[in-house]
């Protein structure tokens, strides 16, 4: 194992033990609850994975103008995920396993597909990369989402990131 999957692997692990809060607590054992935390470390894992792999492979190729785009709508308060082409997992895999990630999840907490997004032709696309799960219900809410938390109990809800940020994600308010 290189020093630098390791390095990858040990960021990711902590950035998913400080952003997701024990499985115990106001809610019980919940086990939607728990699906809904699964998710949200896969999809924050992956998402990360697809972060360094851009920032490698894409970044260097990136236009100033691009970058200055990118930045700009980075304060968008909406986002539409079709901006971003779909990739298969099975060719997201070609590309972050085992480099960046040790594997990419099949399925969500609730055994529904994720939903892969990562433009690998034009360095100079405004948005990059996305990873969504449709939730407990298995049924996206639309393709346009806008930058907010949502109520966790809300299990149906989409979790969606999309170029290094979470746009929907369970919080409470």
């Amino acid at each position: 194992m290189t020093v630098r999957f390791q390095s990858v692997l040990g960021a990711l692990a902590l950035l998913a033990l400080t952003a997701i809060p024990a499985l115990s607590g106001e809610q019980g054992d919940d086990p939607d609850r728990a699906k809904q935390k699964q998710t949200i470390v896969d999809v924050r894992n992956v998402g990360s994975a697809m972060y360094y792999w851009f920032q490698s492979e894409m970044l260097p190729k990136r236009s100033d103008e691009a970058h200055e785009k990118a930045r700009a709508e980075s304060e968008a308060k909406s986002v539409d995920i079709t901006a971003v082409p779909e990739i298969s997992r099975e060719e997201l895999e070609k590309l972050l396993v085992p480099k960046y990630l040790p594997s990419i999840p099949q399925q969500d907490g609730w055994g529904h597909p994720y939903e892969f997004r990562l433009n690998t032709a034009d360095p100079s696309a405004v948005h990059m990369m996305g990873v969504r799960s449709a939730g407990r219900d298995g049924q996206f809410s639309g393709i346009l989402y806008e930058v907010g938390a949502f109520d966790p109990p809300d299990y149906d809800q989409d979790i969606a990131w999309v170029d290094g940020y979470f746009m929907r994600w369970p919080q409470k308010k």
